[in-house]
């Protein structure tokens, strides 16, 4: 399968795509800016997310689980969809878009 400058097969970038519409309700930017999301991976019609949580007492991360599979699943060619939560490496705002700095307020 062909994939993309960035790693990523077609419907991989169609799933991280549709992981856009998942918004962190607390900080109201979506998940991929924020730069939770560490890889997806599709092997057939499976989906594997591999991401971190802002910290690790998270109270939404079931509420966010719930969301990225919808949003995964919503992707043509794609049936199921696990979530592999890491801590390592460790989240910190470097990860964040140029977007997500810009929409919370942070400068530099």
């Amino acid at each position: 399968m062909d994939k993309s400058a960035n790693g990523l097969s077609p419907i991989e970038q169609a799933a991280m795509a549709s992981l856009q519409d998942v918004i962190d309700p607390e900080l109201g930017v979506d998940l991929v800016n924020l730069g939770l999301i560490y890889n997806v991976s599709v092997d057939d019609t499976h989906c594997i997310v591999t991401m971190t949580l802002t910290t690790m007492g998270c109270p939404l991360g079931n509420l966010l689980t719930d969301q990225i599979k919808t949003a995964v699943t919503a992707v043509d060619g794609i049936t199921t969809c696990k979530i592999h939560l890491v801590w390592d490496p460790v989240w910190d705002i470097n990860k964040m878009s140029r977007f997500a700095k810009v929409a919370l307020g942070i400068h530099g």
